[in-house]
Protein backbone atom coordinates (compact mmCIF):
# COMPACT_ATOMS: atom_id res chain seq x y z
CA UNK A 1 0.00 0.00 0.00
CA UNK A 2 2.57 2.34 0.47
CA UNK A 3 4.18 1.74 -2.25
CA UNK A 4 0.67 2.68 -3.94
CA UNK A 5 0.48 6.29 -2.42
CA UNK A 6 4.10 6.86 -4.01
CA UNK A 7 3.43 6.25 -7.32
CA UNK A 8 0.17 8.15 -6.59
CA UNK A 9 1.36 10.98 -5.74
CA UNK A 10 4.18 10.75 -8.11
CA UNK A 11 1.86 10.37 -11.00
CA UNK A 12 0.18 13.76 -10.36
CA UNK A 13 3.90 16.06 -11.67
CA UNK A 14 4.34 13.49 -14.39
CA UNK A 15 0.75 14.26 -15.26
CA UNK A 16 1.22 18.24 -15.36
CA UNK A 17 4.90 17.88 -17.16
CA UNK A 18 2.80 15.69 -20.07
CA UNK A 19 0.05 18.35 -20.46
CA UNK A 20 2.98 21.12 -20.48
CA UNK A 21 4.80 19.29 -22.85
CA UNK A 22 1.25 19.22 -25.61
CA UNK A 23 -0.17 22.23 -24.63
CA UNK A 24 1.64 24.60 -27.25
CA UNK A 25 0.49 22.03 -29.59
CA UNK A 26 -3.31 21.76 -28.71
CA UNK A 27 -4.31 25.67 -28.50
CA UNK A 28 -3.70 25.34 -24.91
CA UNK A 29 -1.35 28.56 -24.61
CA UNK A 30 -0.55 32.01 -24.91
CA UNK A 31 -2.50 33.75 -28.77
CA UNK A 32 0.34 34.34 -31.22
CA UNK A 33 2.54 36.99 -30.48
CA UNK A 34 2.00 40.48 -32.29
CA UNK A 35 5.30 41.03 -34.33
CA UNK A 36 6.86 43.66 -32.57
CA UNK A 37 10.10 43.79 -30.91
CA UNK A 38 9.51 43.74 -27.62
CA UNK A 39 6.60 41.00 -26.98
CA UNK A 40 8.98 38.85 -29.12
CA UNK A 41 11.42 39.74 -26.32
CA UNK A 42 9.15 39.48 -23.38
CA UNK A 43 8.54 35.87 -24.62
CA UNK A 44 12.26 34.88 -24.72
CA UNK A 45 12.29 35.84 -21.09
CA UNK A 46 8.87 33.93 -20.55
CA UNK A 47 10.75 30.78 -22.36
CA UNK A 48 14.11 31.06 -20.36
CA UNK A 49 12.00 31.31 -16.82
CA UNK A 50 9.85 28.32 -17.94
CA UNK A 51 13.01 26.22 -18.68
CA UNK A 52 14.66 26.98 -15.26
CA UNK A 53 11.24 26.46 -13.22
CA UNK A 54 10.77 23.03 -15.72
CA UNK A 55 14.29 21.75 -14.56
CA UNK A 56 13.73 22.73 -10.96
CA UNK A 57 10.36 21.29 -10.63
CA UNK A 58 11.76 17.93 -12.17
CA UNK A 59 14.48 17.72 -9.99
CA UNK A 60 12.75 18.51 -6.62
CA UNK A 61 10.07 15.91 -8.17
CA UNK A 62 12.87 13.05 -9.04
CA UNK A 63 14.00 14.31 -5.34
CA UNK A 64 10.78 14.01 -4.24
CA UNK A 65 10.30 10.73 -5.60
CA UNK A 66 13.10 8.77 -4.38
CA UNK A 67 12.70 9.92 -0.78
CA UNK A 68 9.25 8.58 -0.92
CA UNK A 69 10.20 5.37 -2.64
CA UNK A 70 12.92 4.95 0.08
CA UNK A 71 10.69 5.00 2.78
CA UNK A 72 8.62 2.16 1.45
CA UNK A 73 11.71 0.10 1.92
CA UNK A 74 11.77 0.43 5.27
CA UNK A 75 10.55 -2.39 7.43
CA UNK A 76 7.53 -2.21 9.74
CA UNK A 77 8.35 -0.41 12.61
CA UNK A 78 11.88 0.51 11.22
CA UNK A 79 13.06 4.02 10.25
CA UNK A 80 14.98 5.49 8.31
CA UNK A 81 17.28 8.75 9.01
CA UNK A 82 19.47 11.39 7.17
CA UNK A 83 21.25 13.59 9.02
CA UNK A 84 21.58 16.18 5.40
CA UNK A 85 24.50 17.39 4.14
CA UNK A 86 26.03 20.72 4.78
CA UNK A 87 27.71 20.65 0.96
CA UNK A 88 24.24 20.17 -0.24
CA UNK A 89 22.67 22.90 1.64
CA UNK A 90 25.54 25.32 0.22
CA UNK A 91 24.79 24.58 -3.20
CA UNK A 92 21.30 24.92 -2.84
CA UNK A 93 21.59 28.27 -1.09
CA UNK A 94 24.02 29.74 -3.66
CA UNK A 95 22.66 28.16 -6.83
CA UNK A 96 19.11 29.56 -6.46
CA UNK A 97 20.66 33.49 -5.72
CA UNK A 98 22.96 32.98 -8.65
CA UNK A 99 19.93 32.05 -10.75
CA UNK A 100 18.13 35.19 -9.69
CA UNK A 101 20.70 37.31 -9.69
CA UNK A 102 21.26 36.49 -13.32
CA UNK A 103 17.52 37.05 -14.41
CA UNK A 104 17.75 40.16 -12.59
CA UNK A 105 20.51 41.42 -14.88
CA UNK A 106 19.17 39.68 -17.74
CA UNK A 107 15.70 41.28 -17.87
CA UNK A 108 16.20 44.94 -17.34
CA UNK A 109 17.00 46.14 -20.19
CA UNK A 110 13.26 45.36 -21.28
CA UNK A 111 11.95 46.01 -17.92
CA UNK A 112 13.12 49.63 -18.45
CA UNK A 113 12.07 49.81 -22.16
CA UNK A 114 8.63 48.87 -21.23
CA UNK A 115 8.22 51.25 -17.69
CA UNK A 116 10.74 54.02 -18.29
CA UNK A 117 9.50 56.57 -20.16
CA UNK A 118 12.73 58.33 -21.04
CA UNK A 119 13.35 55.22 -22.60
CA UNK A 120 10.66 54.96 -24.61
CA UNK A 121 10.39 55.97 -28.58
CA UNK A 122 10.49 60.00 -28.76
CA UNK A 123 7.96 59.83 -31.68
CA UNK A 124 5.17 58.19 -28.78
CA UNK A 125 6.12 60.08 -26.09
CA UNK A 126 5.74 63.67 -27.46
CA UNK A 127 2.14 62.96 -29.05
CA UNK A 128 0.25 60.45 -27.18
CA UNK A 129 -2.69 58.81 -29.28
CA UNK A 130 -5.32 58.92 -26.65
CA UNK A 131 -6.38 59.09 -22.99
CA UNK A 132 -7.60 54.95 -21.39
CA UNK A 133 -9.89 55.34 -18.42
CA UNK A 134 -10.48 52.39 -16.92
CA UNK A 135 -13.57 52.12 -14.82
CA UNK A 136 -16.06 49.62 -13.67
CA UNK A 137 -16.39 47.94 -16.37
CA UNK A 138 -15.39 49.76 -19.12
CA UNK A 139 -12.55 50.99 -20.94
CA UNK A 140 -13.43 54.97 -21.88
CA UNK A 141 -11.63 56.30 -24.40
CA UNK A 142 -10.46 59.99 -24.75
CA UNK A 143 -8.89 61.01 -28.58
CA UNK A 144 -7.47 64.60 -29.58
CA UNK A 145 -9.38 66.22 -31.92
CA UNK A 146 -7.56 65.41 -35.48
CA UNK A 147 -4.81 67.68 -35.88
CA UNK A 148 -4.35 68.74 -32.63
CA UNK A 149 -2.56 67.21 -29.56
CA UNK A 150 -4.10 65.18 -26.12
CA UNK A 151 -3.64 67.29 -23.21
CA UNK A 152 -3.98 66.29 -19.88
CA UNK A 153 -7.41 67.69 -19.51
CA UNK A 154 -10.62 67.02 -21.32
CA UNK A 155 -11.06 69.96 -24.10
CA UNK A 156 -14.05 70.83 -25.87
CA UNK A 157 -12.52 69.47 -29.31
CA UNK A 158 -11.72 66.07 -27.71
CA UNK A 159 -13.31 62.81 -29.13
CA UNK A 160 -15.00 59.43 -26.71
CA UNK A 161 -15.31 56.42 -27.74
CA UNK A 162 -15.94 53.32 -25.07
CA UNK A 163 -14.45 50.05 -25.52
CA UNK A 164 -12.68 51.14 -28.84
CA UNK A 165 -8.90 51.91 -29.31
CA UNK A 166 -7.78 52.54 -32.83
CA UNK A 167 -3.90 53.38 -33.39
CA UNK A 168 -2.05 53.26 -36.88
CA UNK A 169 0.15 50.64 -37.81
CA UNK A 170 4.01 50.38 -38.06
CA UNK A 171 4.27 53.11 -35.61
CA UNK A 172 5.82 53.64 -31.73
CA UNK A 173 2.28 54.79 -29.76
CA UNK A 174 2.02 56.02 -26.43
CA UNK A 175 -1.34 56.22 -24.55
CA UNK A 176 -1.98 57.47 -21.01
CA UNK A 177 -3.32 55.29 -18.70
CA UNK A 178 -5.74 56.25 -15.34
CA UNK A 179 -8.50 54.69 -13.35
CA UNK A 180 -11.79 56.30 -12.83
CA UNK A 181 -12.66 53.75 -9.41
CA UNK A 182 -10.89 50.95 -8.16
CA UNK A 183 -7.87 49.38 -9.88
CA UNK A 184 -7.59 48.09 -13.10
CA UNK A 185 -5.59 46.24 -15.22
CA UNK A 186 -4.66 47.21 -19.08
CA UNK A 187 -3.57 44.30 -21.00
CA UNK A 188 -2.90 43.48 -24.33
CA UNK A 189 -2.79 39.61 -24.58
CA UNK A 190 -1.22 39.32 -28.24
CA UNK A 191 0.96 42.05 -27.72
CA UNK A 192 2.78 40.81 -24.24
CA UNK A 193 1.34 44.04 -22.50
CA UNK A 194 0.22 44.64 -19.04
CA UNK A 195 0.01 47.81 -17.01
CA UNK A 196 -1.88 48.20 -13.70
CA UNK A 197 -4.29 51.62 -13.26
CA UNK A 198 -4.15 53.20 -10.18
CA UNK A 199 -6.43 55.33 -8.84
CA UNK A 200 -4.94 58.78 -8.46
CA UNK A 201 -2.31 58.39 -11.37
CA UNK A 202 -1.61 59.21 -14.98
CA UNK A 203 0.72 56.16 -16.28
CA UNK A 204 2.34 56.12 -19.90
CA UNK A 205 1.86 53.09 -21.95
CA UNK A 206 3.70 52.46 -25.11
CA UNK A 207 3.41 49.76 -27.73
CA UNK A 208 3.90 49.09 -31.45
CA UNK A 209 2.33 46.07 -34.45
CA UNK A 210 3.63 45.93 -37.40
CA UNK A 211 0.39 44.63 -38.96
CA UNK A 212 -2.97 45.55 -39.01
CA UNK A 213 -5.50 43.74 -37.08
CA UNK A 214 -7.63 43.56 -33.97
CA UNK A 215 -6.71 42.76 -30.47
CA UNK A 216 -8.47 41.81 -27.50
CA UNK A 217 -8.22 44.58 -24.71
CA UNK A 218 -8.84 42.81 -21.15
CA UNK A 219 -9.04 43.48 -17.81
CA UNK A 220 -6.26 41.31 -15.74
CA UNK A 221 -6.94 42.30 -12.20
CA UNK A 222 -9.94 41.74 -10.67
CA UNK A 223 -11.76 44.98 -10.19
CA UNK A 224 -15.70 43.63 -9.20
CA UNK A 225 -18.01 41.74 -10.17
CA UNK A 226 -18.15 42.84 -13.57
CA UNK A 227 -14.59 41.78 -13.84
CA UNK A 228 -15.12 38.99 -16.55
CA UNK A 229 -16.98 41.47 -19.17
CA UNK A 230 -15.04 44.58 -18.96
CA UNK A 231 -13.30 44.27 -22.62
CA UNK A 232 -12.44 45.95 -25.54
CA UNK A 233 -10.95 46.12 -28.67
CA UNK A 234 -7.40 47.96 -29.93
CA UNK A 235 -7.63 47.96 -34.06
CA UNK A 236 -4.49 48.59 -35.75
CA UNK A 237 -4.65 50.17 -38.98
CA UNK A 238 -3.24 51.82 -41.59
CA UNK A 239 -2.68 55.44 -41.11
CA UNK A 240 -5.43 57.15 -43.44
CA UNK A 241 -8.07 54.42 -42.07
CA UNK A 242 -6.80 55.97 -39.01
CA UNK A 243 -7.48 59.52 -39.89
CA UNK A 244 -10.42 58.27 -41.67
CA UNK A 245 -11.39 57.17 -38.17
CA UNK A 246 -10.91 59.85 -36.12
CA UNK A 247 -12.73 62.45 -38.52
CA UNK A 248 -15.79 59.95 -38.92
CA UNK A 249 -15.54 60.19 -34.82
CA UNK A 250 -15.54 63.93 -34.86
CA UNK A 251 -18.42 64.52 -37.57
CA UNK A 252 -20.53 61.80 -35.48
CA UNK A 253 -20.08 63.75 -32.20
CA UNK A 254 -20.44 67.16 -33.83
CA UNK A 255 -24.06 65.51 -34.98
CA UNK A 256 -25.27 64.39 -31.48
CA UNK A 257 -24.12 67.83 -30.19
CA UNK A 258 -21.75 66.17 -27.85
CA UNK A 259 -18.84 67.66 -26.00
CA UNK A 260 -16.35 67.40 -23.49
CA UNK A 261 -18.53 69.07 -20.65
CA UNK A 262 -20.93 67.05 -21.61
CA UNK A 263 -18.89 63.69 -21.15
CA UNK A 264 -17.81 64.57 -18.17
CA UNK A 265 -21.77 65.51 -16.79
CA UNK A 266 -22.41 62.21 -17.84
CA UNK A 267 -19.76 60.19 -16.24
CA UNK A 268 -20.41 62.14 -12.91
CA UNK A 269 -24.01 61.31 -12.90
CA UNK A 270 -23.31 57.70 -13.60
CA UNK A 271 -20.59 57.38 -10.88
CA UNK A 272 -23.18 59.16 -8.41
Amino acid sequence: MRKFWCLFFMFWPTLAIAVCVVAPTNGWWFPSVAPWELGQQIDDLFNLLLIITTVVFIGTQVALGYVLWKGTTVKKGGAWFSHGSHNLEVIWTILPAIILLFISLYQMDVLARIRVMSQFPEQARDAPVAEVSARQFEWRIRYPAPGKKLMPQPQPTDLYTVNDLHVPVGKPVMIRLRSEDVQHSFGLPELRLMQDAVPGLVIPVWFQSNTTGKYDIVCKELCGWGHYKMQGELTVELQEEYDAYLQALQAKMNDDGFSAEANNAVAQSNEE
